[in-house]
């Protein structure tokens, strides 16, 4: 599953998804299966989000292969294909590879100066795969 498009100037789950695709993923990250009316409920208590739209979003995310949905009796059960981390890590590893494949050693850079920022145990784990990187070579 590749995301297409990366919203910038959004957050969280809004980087990758619409909104009602952010509000359904977070959803049906929190459960095991459900049905569309099952995850309409869930965001109705929010705000008023109409059945029919609830599907056509659903089924989308399944034409995307982001959702998969299996029937049971008499209706579709829907869940995700992959958990939140793992959404996550390969989103952020693809995003990553291509970064670097296109702008390389600027991508490099700037993530340099952005370890300015982040906290010590971060800054500890790129080291450790620096020295594995270069026990490699």
């Amino acid at each position: 599953m590749k995301i297409r498009k990366f919203k910038l100037n959004e957050s969280g789950l809004n980087r990758f998804f619409g909104p009602l695709e952010a509000k359904i993923m977070d959803v049906l990250w929190n459960d095991v299966e459900m049905t569309i009316k099952d995850v309409q409920q869930v965001l109705e208590r929010e705000k008023s989000t109409n059945f029919n739209t609830v599907m056509t979003v659903m089924n989308r995310l399944v034409d995307k292969e982001i959702l998969c949905k299996r029937l049971e009796g008499r209706s579709f059960l829907y869940k995700p294909l992959l958990s939140r981390e793992e959404f996550l890590t390969t989103q952020s590893k693809e995003m990553t590879n291509e970064l670097m494949d296109e702008f390389g050693n600027v991508v490099v850079s700037h993530m340099l100066d952005a370890l300015e920022d982040v906290d010590d145990a971060l800054v500890a784990k790129l080291e450790q795969k620096i020295k594995e990187l270069k026990k490699g070579m």
